[in-house]
């Protein structure tokens, strides 16, 4: 390969590789919250049976499943040769952003246990931190997505 073009389908393949673990990361989230909201009892109920607790577990199981659905389609248009990298720029700032707002909603639903590292919930959101950084932060993909269907460079390079 001549050029970028080499190390710019490494960095493809990383951030698809990314917009997957990101989902990852949001289903262990989604599946620790449920299950501490079918434990947690207050008020002689599980949380679980609380309307804003379960309107946050069905955007997380919504939004876990909307991701997965990309990808999947992603993974399709990749084994055909058609993927292109805008379209992969997409998923990893979708899916992280995603996974990285089901978690702050999965610590939430744990209250003051979600910052404890005795559940992984906040591990989760310090590496979906980690990873909203590198393979291009949500910013930049934005302005990759932003020229692809505007024709118009942001970049201001």
């Amino acid at each position: 390969m001549k050029g970028l073009k080499g190390p710019l389908s490494c960095l493809s393949q990383a951030r698809y590789g990314i917009a997957w673990g990101a989902i990852g990361a949001a289903m262990g989230c989604y599946d620790w919250a449920l299950q501490y909201s079918q434990q947690r009892i207050q008020f002689n109920k599980p949380i679980g049976s609380f309307q804003l607790v379960q309107q946050k577990l069905v955007w997380m199981v919504t939004e876990i499943t909307k991701a997965q659905l990309l990808c999947w389609r992603l993974g399709q248009l990749k084994d055909e040769g058609r993927a292109r990298a805008q379209q992969i720029s997409m998923a990893k700032m979708n899916n992280v952003q995603m996974a990285l707002d089901g978690a702050r909603l999965a610590r939430d639903i744990l209250g003051a246990a979600g910052i404890v590292d005795e559940h992984p919930i906040i591990r989760h959101m310090m590496n979906l931190e980690t990873v909203n950084t590198y393979e291009g932060t949500h910013d930049i993909h934005t302005l990759i997505v932003g020229r692809d269907i505007t024709g118009l460079d942001a970049f201001g390079i």
